[in-house]
């Protein structure tokens, strides 16, 4: 409530804010230049109630400094990182199938059953070949696939952050750790064309403080990006595909007998292959958006074969109209497939890889698996720098005999890092309701606040029959200098 009531009065107050103002010049230290972020978020989770500790709050802090320099034909950057998490909850973690209410357990079985835990490591530390046409990384960096190219079209740039990048791989950049990877990463640009290639092995993460070691899940990625411009349109497409490597031994999430799955401790290598298509169309009403995305996934889960896919559609309309709110309504559907069976010889689940998944699901109860997603979308954007974003999701399970999943890929050798928990033959997943306010208030700080209302359906009552209905507030500031 004390989130919410923020929440309001920065509403309230959005007709008045002040100008913004430039922040502070880069630092240096004669050709090394010093940057940094402070991050600072305080939680409210309201998990669906069970026994155990649902409703907590805790506090995430992540402190970066990172010292770089920039040549003509090379740069490079040495980044330190030093998450603190402070109250986290101790008895959020119950036996199955209730799981870790919320991302508080999550860090809480992470770091060794500790509420309180920090740490100091390198986040990136490479080195960046710059040519003409082409520009090498190697050493440990950050990367979202999707992301290797920015439209320079305002709309399609939203949409792709939005919409397209991190789908796969990501940062998980809501995360208080975060994510890197220690490889390569090679780009070609000539005109409107990109190629970039990518492979790498995650560092550990996530939602454990010592980011220093590698999870042995190499993953490597190629994609075809190309811009176009279509009479007054702007258009973007890509073609890409991924190969994943999982060689640990640990135990896999799916929805075969835990008998079944212990005794299956063999590899996963699965390709995946697809791409997306954006575009922005002016018009006199006012400018028009459409999203497409699809992968599909071949290859082996241990014993069984791996046959799977999803996609999205999306559109949207900026009218012309209200002027002074700038609106932006959008809507559209994805799909992820299930698993039919738990004793056949195919695993139909879509495997969301390493994602980013609050990017999709801003209440993060849920991810891109075994998921089908119905949303509509109004943002507004009444004052330079100040967004404001409601958007309602209908969730359902796409397949009755698979999991309700969550999670968002390994972080530390020892886990899987997806969860799943019974579906008990339902498919209504949750209806959530959610509104935010994000604000630049100079170059360098911005702040945030959020609100989620899940009404759990059939799926999440039959494993929280006390109260399936949940909520997560938080309230955060980002400092960049």
């Amino acid at each position: 409530m004390r989130i919410c009531t923020c929440l309001l009065g920065l509403l309230a107050v959005s007709a008045n804010l002040p100008a913004q103002s430039d922040g502070a010049d880069p630092l240096h230290i004669g050709s090394v230049t010093v940057s940094g972020t402070i991050h600072e978020r305080y939680e409210d989770w309201d998990f669906f109630d069970a026994k155990g500790e649902n409703h907590y709050g805790y506090s995430g802090s992540l402190l970066r400094l990172m010292f770089s320099q920039n040549q003509q034909s090379y740069d490079w950057g040495v980044e330190l990182a030093a998450p603190i998490l402070l109250g986290i909850p101790n008895r959020a973690v119950q036996p199955a199938p209730l799981g870790q209410l919320g991302l508080g357990a999550n860090y809480y079985a992470a770091n060794h059953n500790d509420q309180d835990a920090a740490s100091v490591f390198v986040k990136q530390a490479y080195l960046h070949l710059k040519g003409e046409h082409s520009n090498e990384r190697f050493g440990r960096f950050e990367f979202t696939d999707g992301g290797e190219v920015t439209p320079k079209d305002e709309t399609l740039a939203v949409v792709k952050r939005d919409g397209i990048s991190q789908r796969l791989i990501g940062t998980f950049g809501f995360s208080d750790v975060q994510r890197s990877f220690d490889g390569a990463q090679y780009n070609y640009s000539n005109g409107s064309w990109n190629f970039t290639a990518f492979s790498a092995i995650p560092d550990r993460g996530v939602f454990q403080v010592d980011g220093w070691g590698w999870v042995k899940t190499p993953v490597t990625y190629a994609a075809l990006t190309k811009q176009a411009t279509l009479g007054s349109s702007k258009a973007e497409w890509r073609v890409f595909g991924i190969y994943y490597n999982d060689d640990r031994g640990v135990v896999k999430t799916d929805n075969r007998s835990a008998a079944a799955r212990a005794k299956d401790l063999g590899g996963i290598d699965i390709l995946t292959y697809g791409g997306h298509y954006i575009q922005a169309i002016p018009t006199v009403a006012g400018t028009f958006d459409l999203l497409g995305w699809g992968a599909l996934q071949t290859g082996k889960w241990g014993l069984l074969t791996q046959r799977s896919g999803a996609g999205a559609v999306e559109a949207g309309f900026q009218p012309k109209i209200a002027k002074a709110l700038r609106p932006w309504l959008r809507g559209g559907y994805f799909y992820s497939s299930g698993d039919n069976s738990a004793t056949d010889n195919t695993h139909g689940t879509f495997f969301a890889i390493l994602p980013t998944p609050r990017v999709y699901a801003r209440f993060p109860f849920f991810n891109e698996m075994n998921n089908r997603d119905l949303f509509a979308e109004l943002m507004l954007r009444p004052a330079k720098g100040l967004t404001l974003r409601s958007d309602v999701h209908g969730l359902w399970l796409a397949n009755k005999n698979d999991l309700w999943y969550s999670g968002g890929g390994a972080f530390q050798p020892w886990t899987f890092g997806f969860n799943g928990r019974p579906s008990n033959g339902a498919t209504g997943l949750a209806t959530l309701y959610d509104i935010s306010a994000d604000y630049q208030w100079t170059r360098g700080l911005s702040t945030g606040l959020y609100f989620g209302y899940a009404r759990g359906g059939a799926v999440v009552a039959h494993i929280f029959p006390g109260d399936s209905n949940g909520t997560l507030s938080f309230v955060e500031a980002n400092y960049r200098f």
